[in-house]
């Protein structure tokens, strides 16, 4: 079953998929306009049931690095926040809808990609839960909600307890009066950590290495311009002024910074072996637990693209050094959205602007070289 055939194809209908939908959008109003080329005709499929990406999924407590002024996508400024501390995910949410919705985006969803494969003659063939797609281009925009990480330990099958990752953690209150063990050194660990205290008849936070702060005046504008100047850099062969990494794991949001304050926060080094009841130490010190909370983050979700053959660096794609979004050897294929191994910062709201912006515009030339400019789609339905 075809389910349409467009220029560009995006994959994920999160915030970096919304933000590639900007900047087509805008070409497509432009040319409508009688300024610059044809409009590329394009759709963006979204795997969740509603607006909101992987947003939509996070605990009730969870707030940005950065105010509201300072999170936006291109275009369209997130509305203030008027609570305490920086905005919630559930105002992103609000945002990432209407940001949607004010642009008309051609967003279908829920679609479900199977696998992505060269189509015989030029492009893509994207193969769906609702039939195949044919396109010029591919933007891969998945992200990594979808694949979370959870290390293998010794006796985790014999633990009697309860085990769940970040991505099944909507708050506290379910886990009133339970003895739990956060497990993580970042800033999911941190603020699941402090969310906790309150609740929890025993907390006990593990990482594998100290938990290093960033200075407390230190947020995520902060931390984009830091990533790209160190990124930037590695890539000219130039001196770098030192990534993220450089400054901490930690960014010190009120709550993490109250419960660090109070002393509440004291992180035990990385337990070795799970009990049948808790977890043991090498130095043979056991603690009785009832929940372990795996804050251990996420791989890209790229399964769907392994029909392709993709060369690889590492644990992910290679990527064209000029353009780092763009695959190696692979005019028409883009990740967007996957943090610095395919651009600085991309995985942020207040980041994935502009390599949207080149992204989009890569995208546009791959088209007139090939001269393969579809009629537009329809709206999805």
């Amino acid at each position: 079953m075809t389910a349409g055939a467009v220029d560009v194809l995006v994959i994920g209908g999160g915030q970096a998929g919304l933000a590639a939908g900007f900047y087509l959008h805008r070409i497509a109003r432009d040319a409508a306009r009688g300024r610059g080329g044809p409009a590329p005709s394009y759709a963006i499929l979204d795997a969740h049931e509603s607006p909101g990406g992987a947003w939509q999924y996070y605990w009730d407590t969870l707030e940005l690095f950065s105010p509201a002024a300072y999170s936006s996508l291109p275009g369209y400024q997130m509305p203030p926040w008027t609570g305490a501390g920086n905005p919630s995910a559930a105002h992103v949410v609000a945002y990432l809808r209407t940001y949607e919705q004010r642009y008309g985006l051609p967003v279908h969803r829920p679609v479900t990609v199977h696998a992505v494969q060269d189509h015989p003659d030029g492009g893509y063939l994207t193969h769906t839960d609702r039939g195949t797609w044919e396109s010029t281009v591919v933007i891969n925009a998945t992200g990594s909600w979808r694949r979370p990480f959870v290390p293998r330990m010794t006796g985790a099958q014999e633990f009697t307890g309860s085990q769940l990752h970040t991505t099944g953690y909507r708050g506290r209150a379910a886990f009133t009066g339970q003895r739990i063990v956060v497990v993580g050194g970042g800033n999911s660990g941190a603020q699941v950590a402090a969310d906790l205290l309150p609740a929890a008849a025993q907390l006990t936070w593990v990482t594998r290495r100290p938990p290093r702060y960033l200075p407390d005046d230190v947020d995520g504008r902060a931390l984009f311009a830091l990533a790209t100047s160190h990124v930037r850099a590695v890539r000219r062969g130039e001196p770098s002024p030192g990534g993220v990494g450089s400054l901490g794991d930690i960014v010190a949001v009120p709550p993490v910074r109250e419960a660090r304050d109070a002393g509440h926060l004291q992180a035990q080094p990385m337990f070795s072996t799970f009990t049948p009841t808790g977890i043991r130490w090498d130095d043979g010190r056991t603690v009785e637990v009832d929940v372990v909370l795996w804050c251990t983050g996420f791989r890209p979700a790229l399964g769907h693209l392994r029909p392709l053959g993709l060369a690889m660096d590492d644990t992910t794609p290679a990527t064209d050094r000029e353009l780092p979004t763009r695959a190696r050897g692979r005019g028409g294929l883009f990740f967007l959205g996957h943090g610095d191994w395919a651009s600085p910062a991309s995985a942020t709201l207040v980041g994935v602007g502009a390599p949207a912006r080149t992204t989009v515009a890569a995208a546009i030339e791959h088209l007139t070289r090939t001269s393969q400019v579809r009629a537009p789609s329809g709206r999805p339905g």
